[in-house]
């Protein structure tokens, strides 16, 4: 297989233009009173022993599920010019459909196929988790992290597939119970070529 360019080497940390715009700070005091006077429009009393604490519980929970830690990336040189498919399979993850702010969750393959430059494995796991800590949809997330690595890693190839279960079906509305919703990004020669696709897809099923 042919080797493109290596991008610059140098570490760089993960913003995104979309989550930087959004982001003025998070105001945990304020977030609280919004939801004391979200739950009393509801008529949920918030004044008994249990439930005195539960608008700044809402408040911390929600910040957490919004703020991805920050990462460099690193890279390695592809000295031995590894050309087959680096999978980090079953990642969990967690997020909040945008529609409706209700978690959904699940579980994340990321793979590519190497060019001048491999990756530290712990960040496959770090990007689906800054993509992820926001309001998102699904089919978004999933191709957020294959254009990232794409971007910024410069491989021949890139495959995402990411299967999660979305309490905003699930608990509400239709309550579809125990259903999963799939989604998939393949970039380069993954998407290309079907025999390296389909071996991606073995790989993420358990079957290489």
């Amino acid at each position: 297989m042919s080797t493109p360019e290596p991008p610059d080497t140098a570490p760089r940390s993960c913003p995104d233009a979309r989550h930087r715009a959004a982001g003025r700070g998070i105001d945990l005091g304020a977030a609280e009173e919004a939801a004391r006077r979200f739950l009393h429009a509801l008529d949920v009393a918030t004044d008994d022993e249990a439930m005195r604490d539960t608008p700044r519980r809402m408040a911390k929970a929600y910040a957490e599920l919004f703020s991805p830690r920050p990462f460099d990336l690193t890279t390695f040189p592809n000295d031995g010019d590894y050309d087959e498919l680096v999978v980090a399979r079953d990642i969990p993850f967690r997020s909040v459909c945008e529609h409706h702010l209700l978690p959904f969750h699940g579980r994340a393959a990321v793979g590519y196929l190497p060019g001048g430059r491999i990756l530290g494995l712990s960040k496959l796991a770090r990007v689906v988790e800054h993509f992820a800590l926001r309001p998102q949809v699904q089919e978004r997330l999933t191709k957020q992290v294959a254009d990232w690595l794409n971007d910024h890693l410069g491989p021949q190839g890139v495959g995402v597939v990411i299967e999660a279960e979305h309490t905003c079906m699930s608990l509400r509305g239709v309550r579809a119970i125990g259903s999963s919703t799939v989604t998939s990004s393949m970039l380069g020669s993954l998407r290309r070529d079907v025999r390296s696709r389909q071996e991606f897809l073995a790989v993420v099923r358990g079957r290489p």
